[in-house]
């Protein structure tokens, strides 16, 4: 018999592409849509909806039986309770990271083989290899490693990811060509799972905001902010201030929730943006850990998804993680990933709790 796989569509198109090359491979195929989220947009438009329906449609031009699963609670209790949370605490969170772990690499997984599957598959643009190890996607661009580093070896060598060799290009190419009718669908941004929001307005709706100063490094009031938990490290667009000071534009560079305070400065290269030395905790390697404690590991960094591999040295302590980077660091933010690689491999990473050295470090 064929090996059967259990596809996670999100009726975008590069699961959609994962589903069609499977069967196309000859695996026995079956489509799965999860919808956690049980909210309309906006516009009113209940966007799992469309989503569920753009499933239907791919799985019945490839010819392959699907079912739709609601794991609205697990993602509620396991990954929308953590990011209220560590909002309230002033961080800046990165659901899609822990959504991986607990939703689509646990309970999807669990499902899955409910299903008697023998693998799972994702449309992620990331590839492993025999030993079980996460590499980065073939398409730069698209590569999702940073998302999938909470994702253990063990999960990942029952997963397959078909199209994490191709470009984002080149799947969209596929689709057309097979007549899927997600081929120029656009790809979602937004929260995993929640969506394109004004963020403000979705944010306010859990958590009640608090009002306070945005106050100068020399502790002078410039300006009002809405709520410590809409702004983030490094921002500039949305502060209202202007007219002021040097006449430059102003930055997001802390926070101090004990006075509920918005601390700001102006210049895009201010020296309290800049850092070297992080902490981090909930340390989580994909396989073994490369380093044992007392040691220094020399590798790669990537504090958030957009940026470009930076060279640094690690220590562990217990789940706790101080990253020294080579070279300074512009708004390195608590709350967010810092994630760690050797080449083309990830290796893990943890969540930054703390920057040391913010507006000490010398040219």
């Amino acid at each position: 018999m064929a090996e059967r796989i259990v596809v996670g569509m999100s009726g975008g198109v590069d699961s959609s592409v994962a589903a069609l090359m499977l069967k196309e491979q000859g695996y026995d195929v079956i489509g799965v849509f999860m919808k956690n989220w049980e909210e309309t947009d906006t516009n009113g438009v209940c966007t799992a909806e469309t989503d569920w329906e753009d499933v239907r449609q791919v799985c019945e031009t490839i010819g392959i039986p699907y079912y739709a699963v609601n794991f609205s609670r697990e993602y509620w209790d396991n990954v929308f309770a953590y990011f209220l949370k560590e909002y309230k605490e002033g961080r800046t969170p990165n659901p899609d990271v822990l959504c991986n772990r607990e939703i689509k690499f646990k309970a999807f997984l669990d499902f899955a083989r409910e299903l008697g599957a023998d693998r799972m598959a994702t449309g992620h643009f990331v590839q492993t290899d025999s030993q079980g190890r996460l590499l980065r996607g073939a398409d730069p661009g698209k590569d999702q490693s940073y998302f999938l580093y909470m994702v253990h070896d063990t999960q990942l060598r029952q997963a397959m990811f078909p199209v994490g060799h191709m470009t984002k290009a080149e799947v969209r190419a596929y689709a057309e060509a097979h007549g899927l009718s997600v081929s120029r669908k656009k790809d979602s941004t937004g929260v995993c799972f929640i969506g394109e929001r004004n963020f403000k307005k979705f944010l306010s709706t859990y958590l009640p905001a608090q009002p306070g100063d945005m106050v100068s490094p020399e502790g002078n009031v410039v300006g009002h902010h809405d709520g410590l938990m809409y702004y983030t490290l490094g921002q500039r667009r949305g502060l209202g201030i202007g007219g002021c000071g040097t006449g430059e534009s102003w930055f997001v560079i802390g926070k101090d929730l004990k006075r509920n305070v918005l601390l700001v400065a102006q210049g895009e290269d201010h020296p309290m943006l800049y850092s070297t030395l992080a902490r981090g905790n909930d340390l989580t390697w994909v396989g073994e850990s490369p380093i044992r404690e007392g040691e220094i590991l020399e590798c790669t960094c990537k504090y958030r998804y957009r940026q470009a591999d930076t060279p640094v040295e690690v220590t562990v302590k217990g789940d706790e993680v101080l990253i020294r980077s080579l070279e300074k660091q512009r708004a390195v933010t608590p709350g967010q990933s810092a994630v760690l690689y050797q080449k083309n491999v990830c290796l893990g990473g943890c969540i930054i709790t703390e920057v040391l050295d913010a507006g000490r470090v010398s040219e």
